[in-house]
């Protein structure tokens, strides 16, 4: 019996399929997910969230949020997800660039910083999960 998934962000549903296994990264660390899963509310970290179904494997760069296991059914809601397809390095590296600047410029008041920081954080898992999906795929 497979498990019915769905990635929601406020913008759009990014994923919906019956999967074999969910892989998500926890905001302690990664979690596997099969049929038959008890019961389970957490927190997601940001990072590569896979899904696997009759032996491909699927993946997406979550950015936090959290994840409910019900029976066989798993339902993330994120702030922000993209298929590993999507993920432009080159822009995620300049944009790393740009929030890195900002932080040592210093200057900014709290709100901007933590913008900023969140712009890094975001930036980093775009480069981690795009840069780790090329090195498999060659």
């Amino acid at each position: 019996m497979p498990i019915h998934i769905e990635v929601i962000t406020p913008e759009r549903k990014v994923y919906e399929d019956d999967v074999d296994m969910v892989i998500a990264p926890g905001s302690e660390g990664y979690l596997g997910i099969l049929p038959h899963h008890a019961p389970l509310l957490t927190a997601l970290g940001g990072g590569e969230f896979r899904v696997k179904k009759g032996g491909v494997e699927e993946v997406l760069a979550v950015y936090g949020g959290f994840m409910d296991v019900r029976g066989d059914r798993v339902v993330v809601l994120t702030e922000a997800a993209e298929h590993v397809e999507e993920i432009d390095v080159a822009g995620a590296q300049e944009a790393r660039e740009r929030a890195q600047q900002a932080i040592r410029t210093g200057g900014l008041s709290a709100a901007d910083e933590a913008r900023a920081r969140v712009s890094l954080e975001r930036a980093l898992v775009r480069i981690r999960v795009g840069q780790r999906r090329r090195r498999r795929s060659e």
